[in-house]
C-alpha cells in the first residue's frame, strides 16, 4: 500500500520489483529455539513447558538454568513441583506469578542445547494443528542464526534463497538486526484504553555495520524497509531510548500507538494481524487506520490468509506520519 493510499495485489515473490533500487532491507536474523519441553511429574502426568526467557536476564542464555516459563497444567505445578525429562534433566517450580508464568530451576545432566533437541520442539502457534516435521522447518526463516525467540519473524518467513537473488540484482541491500521475540508480543490486548497497556520488554542487538548502513541510507535519500514489526520495534525502540540509532545490545518494551513519530522506518513488510493485537495498533500507527482497515477489508474479501503462515502486506508510511 502506498503513502497515496493506492493498493495494488502482488505475489510475494514480486517484492523485488516493488522495491525501489537502494532500498536497504533490515531483517530480525533470530533463529527461534525448541522451547516448547514435553517432560512428566514424578507421579507419570504429562507436562509441557514453555520457555520464555531466563530469570536473571531478558534476552536468551543457553547457560541459565532459572527460567521464566508457562506450564500445563499449571494447576499441577505449585511451587515445590518438579518435572522429569528423561535423564537430562529435572526442572522445580520456585515461584508463580502473574499470567500463569512461573520460575523453574533446571538440573541439567547434558548441556541445554541438547535437553532442547531431545526433548522439545519448535513453539508453534496453537492455531497450527499438525505440527510435523514440515510445519517444524517451515517456521524459520532462511536466515536464522542467532538462537533466542521462543516466536518467529513472520512476515520474513516469505523470503527464499531465489528472492534474495532477485533483490540482489535489483539493487536492494540487506543488514540484520537481531530481537528474541517474546510471547508478549502476540497476546492479545485486554486493556479498555490502548495506553493502558503494558508491552513485555525484548531483548535485541544492532551491529555497528546496521547503524552505518541505515545512516548512510538516510543522508542519501534512500528508503529503510523494515522486515516485519520486530524490526521495527528493534530500530524505533533504539532511536526513542538514545535519541539516534545506537549500536550495541539492549532491550525495548516499546508500544507503538497511533500519534508515534517514525524516525528510522520508511516502509515495512508485515502479515495480517488480529483485532485487538499490539501488532494491528503498531502498522495502523504507520500507514493509517482507516488506510489498514479499507486495505483488510480488501484483504477479507480476497480471502487473503491471516497468521503466521499467512499472506504478507508492503506498507509505506502515511504522509502524517513523517
Amino acid at each position: 500500500m502506498h503513502s497515496d493510499g493506492a493498493r495494488s495485489h502482488h505475489h510475494f515473490a514480486d517484492l523485488d520489483s516493488l522495491l525501489h533500487e537502494g532500498d536497504l532491507l533490515v531483517l530480525n536474523r533470530t533463529r527461534v529455539i525448541a522451547a516448547r519441553l514435553f517432560g512428566i511429574r514424578p507421579s507419570g502426568g504429562k507436562v509441557e513447558v514453555l520457555l520464555l526467557r531466563p530469570s536473571a536476564s531478558i534476552g536468551y542464555d543457553e547457560h541459565a538454568t532459572l527460567w521464566h516459563v508457562l506450564a500445563r497444567p499449571g494447576k499441577r505445578l505449585p511451587i515445590g513441583a518438579e518435572v522429569l525429562f528423561g535423564d537430562d534433566a529435572r526442572a522445580a517450580v520456585t515461584a508463580v506469578f502473574d499470567e500463569g508464568i512461573r520460575e523453574m530451576q533446571f538440573t541439567l545432566n547434558v548441556p541445554f542445547q541438547e535437553l532442547l533437541q531431545r526433548h522439545g520442539r519448535l513453539p508453534l502457534p496453537p492455531y497450527i494443528k499438525i505440527d510435523d516435521t514440515h510445519a517444524q522447518e517451515r517456521y524459520q526463516t532462511i536466515f536464522a542464526e542467532i538462537p533466542g525467540s521462543v516466536a518467529a519473524p513472520t512476515a520474513s518467513l516469505h523470503f527464499t534463497a531465489d528472492l534474495f537473488d532477485r533483490l540482489d540484482a535489483r539493487g536492494v541491500q540487506r543488514t540484520y538486526v537481531n530481537l528474541d521475540v517474546g510471547i508478549g508480543t502476540f497476546r492479545p490486548m485486554t486493556a479498555e484504553r490502548i495506553d493502558d497497556h503494558t508491552m513485555h520488554a525484548e531483548a535485541y542487538d544492532i551491529p555497528a555495520t546496521t547503524v552505518a548502513a541505515i545512516r548512510r541510507a538516510k543522508e542519501e535519500g534512500r528508503r529503510v524497509v523494515a522486515a516485519g514489526t520486530t524490526v521495527v520495534r528493534t530500530l524505533e525502540g533504539n532511536f526513542a531510548e538514545h535519541g539516534r540509532l545506537t549500536a550495541g545490545q539492549g532491550q525495548t518494551n516499546l508500544f507503538i500507538s497511533p500519534g508515534f513519530s517514525f524516525h528510522v522506518i520508511d516502509a515495512m513488510i508485515t502479515n495480517f494481524h488480529l483485532p485487538r493485537s499490539t501488532l494491528l495498533v503498531l502498522v495502523s500507527a504507520f500507514a493509517g487506520r482507516e488506510r489498514i482497515l479499507a486495505a483488510y477489508r480488501e484483504a477479507v474479501a480476497a480471502e487473503y490468509r491471516f497468521f503466521s503462515f499467512g499472506d504478507a502486506m508492503l506498507l509505506e508510511k502515511e504522509p502524517s506520519a513523517l
